[in-house]
């Protein structure tokens, strides 16, 4: 991450952790202004952005994550706050969210990097 939209302006952050989701902010060309769960921001080339869609189970403690998109479906597995997942089938405020092969389904409200009532097919 850089502290402006180019190669010439200084590193301020170096990202190793695969898939982390980011929001993009911002766009000046081939840059693009993200921010992420902590706050950060700053200017990454486009061209290390994936489309894939990622998030991070948000809050405190262990998650529950659901066979069906409802608070009442039976729980299929759980994860810790901090894990981060990739997204699909978005919609009325759940995602269908897989962590290397396990899925179940997550309510935005325990997920950073999807807004509320976003939809992804």
């Amino acid at each position: 991450m850089r502290s402006g939209p180019g190669a010439n302006y200084p590193a301020i952050w170096h990202y190793e952790r695969p898939d982390l989701p980011v929001k993009v902010v911002a766009r000046h060309e081939n840059w693009r202004k993200v921010e992420d769960i902590d706050g950060a921001s700053g200017w990454i080339a486009s061209a290390l952005l994936s489309d894939r869609r990622t998030a991070i189970l948000n809050g405190s403690g262990i998650q529950n994550l659901y066979a069906d998109p409802s608070a009442t479906a039976a729980i299929v597995w759980r994860a810790e706050s901090g894990v981060i997942g990739r997204i699909s089938k978005c919609r009325q405020n759940w995602c269908l969210f897989n962590i290397h092969g396990q899925t179940g389904y997550v309510n935005t409200r325990s997920l950073w990097g999807v807004g509320p009532n976003e939809e992804i097919k």
